[in-house]
């Protein structure tokens, strides 16, 4: 009888090690994944900071044509977040996952242009609100990836909001370009390493 019970409880043992090891390497196939995510997300934030650079350059080239300056920025941007993800995600996740991205721009950009036609939105006010709009996304989206999206949707937010409040044109439009540029920047840094 106590050699059945010692072979019974070696059981039992040997299963709470093997469930103890399944949960480890669950843990760290999820930090694996986790990390790849905020490597490409990290790279496409570093991308459109630099198009907030490049964006406000356009526009203060072309000051007639500043309120579409920023159509061929954003669909270059679109185009390289789009091969971003196309190279970084596996075999035959990456037409299903570039299809819903593009799916998710498309949403945005009809939202946006939606709101801010009746809203009649243009100015400062019109830049605020693009700007968040698609910060809100960063937001939504730390709720599935992680704090670090949920950080550059708020602190970025939060950075273009105090612009709106204290700055005027034209120092409003080199200080949007630099808060939200550097923003992107900086979180883009900050994810590639985490």
């Amino acid at each position: 009888r106590r050699a059945g019970a010692c072979g019974s409880s070696a059981m039992n043992l040997d299963k709470a090690r093997a469930s103890a090891d399944l949960a480890a390497i669950d843990d760290v196939v999820a930090r694996v994944k986790q990390s790849r995510i905020y490597r490409v997300s990290g790279d496409i934030a570093i991308l459109w900071g630099v198009g907030q650079f490049a964006q406000w350059g356009v526009a203060s080239l072309s000051v007639a044509n500043a309120d579409w300056s920023w159509i061929p920025v954003d669909g270059v941007g679109v185009a390289l977040t789009l091969a971003l993800l196309w190279r970084a995600l596996p075999g035959g996740k990456a037409g299903r996952g570039t299809g819903r991205a593009l799916a998710a721009f498309a949403l945005f950009y009809g939202f946006g242009f939606l709101w801010a036609r009746l809203g009649h939105l243009s100015g400062r006010e019109a830049s605020v609100f693009w700007h968040t709009l698609f910060l809100f996304g960063y937001c939504v989206a730390g709720l599935w990836f992680g704090v670090g999206f949920l950080v550059i949707g708020l602190g970025v937010s939060l950075g273009v909001v105090a612009v709106y409040a204290f700055a005027q044109p034209p120092l409003f439009w080199l200080l949007i370009a630099l808060v939200t540029g550097c923003g992107y920047i900086a979180c883009g840094l900050w994810m590639r390493r985490a």
